[in-house]
C-alpha cells in the first residue's frame, strides 16, 4: 500500500527552484498523482505554473524512503502559486480540488499527512491578524472532508529574506504569519511547525532555491517522523541531502530515464542504444 501526502499552499509549495542547481531525484518507489493515476515521480512535481521546478515534496519523499526501504510513497500535488488563505477557503475551488484529489489517491492509498507551505500572501494589509483562525477552519476542513482527524499536518515558516526582494513591500507581515504558523502547531493536534531559518531564495528573493528546497523537505520529514516541530535545522541535513540525492540507480530506473531523455529529444537514438546495452552488459 502506498503512504500518500497531499501537497497544499502557493508558489514555495509547489516549487520554483531551478532544476539545473540540484541532482535529481529519482526512485521508482517514489509516486505522483497524475490523471488519478500514480506516475514515478519526476520533477517539477507541482506544474502549477510554466515557472515551476524544484519544491520541497521530493526530498521529503526521499527522506520517507531511507526509513522505509520496502516502502511506497505517494505524493498529491494541488499548490497554486499566489493563492492566499481566502483563496483555500472551504467550498473554493482550490479546497474543493485538493479533496477531490486527495480523495482519488485514498482509493489506492492511505493518506498519511498533509504537507502546507503558504503565507506570502497573506504577509500584507492585516491580513496575519486573521491568519490563525481562518487557517485553522481550512485544516479542520480537510480533515473532516477526507475522513481522517488525526492526519499530521506540517507547516514550514516564511523566508527571512521576504522584505529584501523587488516585491519586499507586499511581505511586511511575514514574522506575524510565522508566529501564527508556530502557534497554530502549538495549539492544535497532530500539527508541527518547520523552521526556514538559514535557507536562500532565488535572485527575487520571494522563492526558495532548489538547494534550500532540498533541505526543507528534509526538515518537513524530520516534523513527520518524530512527531514534533523542527525548530532548529539539523546538523546533518547537508549530508541527509546528499545521501538521498546520490542515491544509487536500479538498472530499471537508469533505462527508464534514458528513455524519458531520448522521448524529450536530449539524447540520440543511437546514444539511447549505446547507454541501454552498457546497462544491460553490467
Amino acid at each position: 500500500m502506498i503512504n500518500s501526502f497531499l501537497m497544499v499552499g502557493q508558489s514555495n509549495m509547489a516549487g520554483r527552484g531551478y532544476l539545473k542547481d540540484v541532482k535529481q531525484i529519482y526512485d521508482e518507489h517514489i509516486k505522483m498523482l497524475i490523471n488519478g493515476r500514480w506516475q514515478t515521480m519526476t520533477e517539477p512535481i507541482n506544474f502549477d505554473r510554466p515557472t515551476a521546478g524544484i519544491g520541497l515534496a521530493a526530498s521529503f519523499a526521499g527522506a520517507w524512503r531511507l526509513k522505509n526501504e520496502n516502502g511506497q510513497i505517494g505524493l498529491i500535488p494541488c499548490a497554486d502559486g499566489g493563492s492566499s488563505l481566502d483563496d483555500w477557503e472551504v467550498g473554493g475551488a482550490l479546497f474543493e480540488n485538493a479533496v477531490f484529489q486527495a480523495k482519488a489517491a485514498q482509493r489506492m492509498s492511505t493518506l498519511s499527512g498533509i504537507l502546507w507551505h503558504q503565507g506570502e500572501n497573506d504577509s500584507f494589509v492585516g491580513r496575519s491578524a486573521v491568519y490563525y483562525d481562518k487557517l485553522d477552519v481550512i485544516v479542520d476542513a480537510f480533515r473532516r472532508e477526507l475522513g481522517v482527524p488525526d492526519i499530521p499536518f506540517i507547516a514550514g515558516g516564511l523566508g527571512d529574506f521576504l522584505t529584501r526582494g523587488r516585491y519586499g513591500q507586499y511581505f511586511t507581515e511575514y514574522n506575524a504569519v510565522n508566529q501564527s504558523l508556530q502557534k497554530f502547531a502549538e495549539t492544535r493536534p497532530n500539527a508541527y511547525f518547520v523552521t526556514a531559518a538559514g535557507l536562500k531564495a532565488n535572485q527575487d528573493d520571494l522563492h526558495f532555491d532548489a538547494v534550500s528546497q532540498r533541505k526543507f523537505g528534509t526538515r518537513y520529514f524530520e516534523a513527520f517522523f518524530e512527531k514534533r516541530s523542527v525548530m532548529i535545522p539539523p546538523d546533518n541535513e547537508n549530508e541527509l541531502v546528499n545521501i538521498i540525492q546520490d542515491r544509487a540507480l536500479t538498472p530499471k530506473e537508469q533505462t527508464a530515464l534514458l528513455e524519458i531523455s531520448f522521448a524529450a529529444g536530449k539524447i540520440s537514438l543511437s546514444d539511447l542504444e549505446g547507454e541501454l546495452a552498457l546497462i544491460n552488459i553490467k
